[in-house]
């Protein structure tokens, strides 16, 4: 297999709404490209991105899926992403480490929620971008009205590179308007073509403007510039890729994924203006002292690679995609990761599910390994004698959680499913509460959730219900009240004595002490009360919760010679607190939350409103990137149980959130006695 050197790969993520024709491009980029020699659709279900039965089932992508395609020489690793707002881990791990994206818009419905989603992400990430204007040949598309919409919302410095062409309003192909050339589908395929005579003026038009971008960039084409004097195409090319790689030009190209109208273009515009991984400023990471180190794209620098992509396939067993950021590797070399060493015996260069065996990989490609121990998403492979860490992506947190029941003989599958999932998607989250005994199932929305027990149900054949979580309460203490405990049982022989005297009161932390004077209490027995004191506190009295913020002093009590023991000093502590705590002024602690809720300022005014019914407290309001707000606000976890679905109905699926636990606060009294109802432990 042919091996790539940095300057002649491009790594390009597809972005954009669902159902826009990511994947119908990226299977259009592969057949252009005569990678495979007839198209799928995603209708047949046969694909090359789309080839998970969640995918054909759904009719979208649900995961990334690198497909390179190859052209003059070069490779061009083409990365179909889900156009889902409930697989935003995959667009997260992936745009942290290319430098290079095509946004799909579907020219019929134009910006979606997801599109300025996908946009906003990779302004903030600094990738380079193009927007491909799909779907071109459906009815009732108007070009100058979108690429007004476009310039808008996303900014002056988006300019088209092409402008579609057609008879009598049927779109038939494009000018374009760097080279003046057209290309018209004459039914099976593109061919150059004369542009229409009246087009020719506003195709005219685009080219001097991007001349004139042209020549903002180099002080030597401003002059030939206002000298009047013509560029050459290397002038133009040149330029562009350097407006485009800073971000200061965001070219717009128009098409039919379907037809493959415009796919050409596309490609060779990857190649001339996408950066390849060698333009791309050195990596910085850290040894394994935590020392800063950088690494530069290149062959002769120490390997490297980062983990972006986990798989569990059901045959080759885990799959870790990663890009190579510095250095080569080959099969039978060692790499460090997690403070292991491990040998790498295979490698592969993956085309959608096909896993192609490599003898090399070189900086700036990407590649999959398998048969890795211990490696998962965000993770660093890199040359055991120079180790490299890179900072790992953050993503968001799990906002939603359900209770999972199975039966018992499936409980252990369950388990070890989850864990696979886990791996695949940073963003479900597991956990098993003890004290609810509920194992409870996280992610970032209702259908993120939905799409999870569908996989646990389909793929791994068990089968799962679910219930409303149970929020963890606490209870506590506002006073301070003395309690006596006497666990005496004398009938001859050993028998059991212990009395103890003690003081509860609130404080920070659950704490016991000794303030007994004499030998009331022999201080070999103080042990045992200190583990009477926090068994009772395993359950209180008013609902059966956790007691949290006690300190229990142990005053004065008697003991006899013979029948005293450790149980029961134990046990008369436990009867001192129960005696002490309902004088103790008792009370219920609730969870709070602080969750930091970003949307766009024109529903700032309906989501404070909102938040307001919800018992929430305003912390901060600041200001965001793209006309964003992030309100800070600390809130009751009862309270969040269904915001994901409330703030989606409220920003037209645009607003989300991350949430963490703050402390526990007193349930209001007007509450107090439902959630002793609803949440009591038996």
């Amino acid at each position: 297999m042919e091996h790539y050197d940095a300057s002649h790969i491009r790594n390009v993520a597809i972005l954009g709404h669902q159902g826009s024709g990511k994947t119908t491009l990226v299977e259009s980029m592969a057949f252009v490209s005569k990678l495979i020699p007839e198209k799928g659709s995603v209708d047949k279900k046969n694909t090359l991105s789309d080839y998970t039965l969640s995918e054909q089932k759904r009719g979208g992508s649900v995961q990334a899926a690198v497909v390179p395609v190859y052209k003059d020489g070069h490779k061009i690793n083409v990365i179909d992403l889900p156009g889902n707002d409930d697989f935003i881990s995959e667009v997260l791990g992936i745009t942290g480490v290319i430098k290079g994206a095509i946004l799909v818009i579907d020219a019929s419905v134009g910006i979606q929620v997801v599109t300025m989603k996908h946009w906003k992400q990779l302004r903030r990430k600094g990738v380079p971008t193009f927007i491909f204007v799909n779907k071109m040949d459906k009815e009732g598309v108007d070009f100058d009205a979108l690429m007004d919409d476009i310039r808008e919302r996303f900014g002056t410095n988006v300019i088209s590179f092409c402008y579609p062409l057609g008879h009598e309003d049927s779109f038939d192909g494009f000018a374009n308007a760097v080279d003046l050339k057209a290309h018209v589908y004459n039914g099976k395929e593109c061919v150059e073509a004369e542009i229409y005579p009246d087009k020719r003026a506003r195709v005219l038009e685009l080219h001097n403007t991007i001349v004139e971008e042209v020549a903002k960039v180099d002080d030597e084409l401003l002059e030939k510039f206002f000298a009047g004097e013509e560029f050459t195409q290397e002038e133009i090319r040149s330029s562009l890729k350097r407006s485009v790689i800073s971000g200061e030009l965001t070219p717009v190209i128009v098409g039919s994924a379907e037809k493959n109208i415009g796919v050409q273009t596309l490609l060779q515009m990857m190649i001339d203006y996408l950066p390849n991984p060698a333009d791309l400023k050195p990596l910085e990471a850290t040894d394994e002292n935590g020392k800063e180190i950088i690494r530069k794209t290149s062959d002769e620098e120490p390997f490297s690679a980062y983990v972006f992509k986990t798989l569990v396939d059901p045959y080759a067993g885990t799959i870790h995609i990663a890009k190579v950021c510095s250095g080569i590797l080959h099969p039978g070399d060692d790499v460090y990761v997690r403070g292991n060493t491990q040998r790498v015996s295979s490698m592969f260069v993956m085309t959608g599910k096909k896993l192609d065996p490599i003898d090399e990989v070189r900086a700036g490609d990407i590649c999959a390994f398998t048969k890795l121990d211990d490696v998962r998403c965000g993770d660093t492979l890199s040359a055991p004698k120079n180790p490299a860490i890179f900072k790992p992506v953050k993503y968001p947190t799990a906002v939603i959680f359900k209770a999972l029941i199975t039966d018992k003989n499936s409980e252990g599958k369950l388990v070890q499913a989850l864990a696979k999932i886990q791996m695949e998607d940073p963003c479900v989250q597991v956990q098993r509460n003890n004290e609810t005994k509920q194992l409870l199932l996280g992610g970032v929305s209702e259908s993120h959730l939905d799409f999870v027990l569908d996989k646990i149900r389909s793929i791994y054949k068990i089968e799962v219900f679910t219930e409303r979580m149970k929020i963890v309460y606490r209870e506590s203490i506002k006073g301070t009240a003395e309690g006596d405990g006497s666990y005496k049982k004398q009938s001859g022989g050993s028998g059991f004595y212990g009395v103890v005297k003690m003081r509860f009161e609130p404080a920070e932390e659950n704490t016991f002490e000794t303030d007994v004077f004499g030998g009331a209490v022999p201080k070999n027995y103080f042990p045992a009360v200190e583990k009477g004191f926090y068994e009772a506190l395993e359950k209180g009295l008013l609902a059966g919760f956790p007691v949290i913020g006690v300190k229990g002093v142990l005053t004065d009590g008697k003991y006899h010679p013979v029948d005293s023991n450790e149980l029961a000093f134990k046990m008369a502590a436990i009867l001192a607190f129960k005696d002490a705590y309902p004088k103790c002024k008792p009370i219920i602690l609730e969870p709070i939350l602080r969750l930091k809720v970003n949307v766009e300022s024109k529903y700032t005014g309906s989501v404070l409103s909102d938040l307001n019914t919800r018992r929430a407290r305003i912390q901060n309001i600041e200001e965001k990137d793209f006309g964003n707000q992030e309100i800070e606000v600390l809130i009751p976890e009862a309270e969040v149980i269904d915001y994901t679905t409330q703030l989606k109905s409220i920003t037209q699926s645009s607003g989300f959130f991350n949430r963490e636990f703050y402390k526990y606060e007193e349930v209001p009294e007007y509450l107090k006695e439902r959630v002793i109802r609803d949440n009591a432990v038996e």
